[in-house]
């Protein structure tokens, strides 16, 4: 099923949290100690999702084009693992490996966060402010697994230059699609 984005209010603080990274053997990692000097995009995602599969390279593009101009990925996944196996964290360490990004990807398995968060889609996307308040949320581009249009990250990146050079956000701003959250 094609799940939107609930697309909360902007200006919302990032809800904190502390969870463990499976790739680095469960060290839990917290939202104070990853984020970004100038912004921090939170992006709740799965391993087995069409829509994340279908967006994964590219995320990891921007990652290595925005990271060192001071904006931080963290990616959460949050899908009940007993019911979708393909998402437990020993498979999100093997994802991470198979498709080379870098960014910290850490496991939700209460989904309290993803719930802290209003996240609904995998992917679902939320970019902060350096003060940890929300800027954009939506979709990456207009290109979803099967509609022919090229990824670009397009959204993303006008939100991330318009960041960086203090310009204000797009009025309007269109939800991400994506599989639902598998919740328990």
């Amino acid at each position: 099923m094609n799940t939107p984005s609930n697309m909360i209010e902007l200006g919302t603080k990032a809800p904190f949290f502390e969870l463990p990274n499976p790739s680095k053997s469960n060290e839990i990692q917290s939202l104070d100690d990853l984020k970004g000097e100038k912004g921090t995009l939170v992006i709740f995602m799965c391993n087995h999702c069409p829509f994340v599969l279908h967006v994964i390279d590219k995320l990891n593009e921007l990652y290595e084009d925005y990271n060192e101009r001071g904006i931080e990925f963290i990616a959460i996944n949050a899908n009940d693992v007993e019911k979708y196996p393909a998402d437990a964290p020993e498979k999100m360490i093997e994802f991470q490996i198979e498709r080379n990004f870098d960014f910290p990807y850490l496991y939700d398995e209460s989904q309290a966060i993803a719930k802290a968060y209003d996240a609904a889609c995998t992917p679902d996307f939320f970019f902060f402010d350096e003060k940890l308040d929300l800027i954009y949320r939506g979709q990456m581009d207009d290109s979803r697994p099967g509609n022919h249009k090229e990824v670009t990250g397009e959204d993303l990146i006008i939100a991330f230059e318009n960041l960086l050079l203090g310009e204000p956000q797009e009025d309007i701003q269109k939800p991400s699609m994506g599989c639902n959250i598998k919740w328990k």
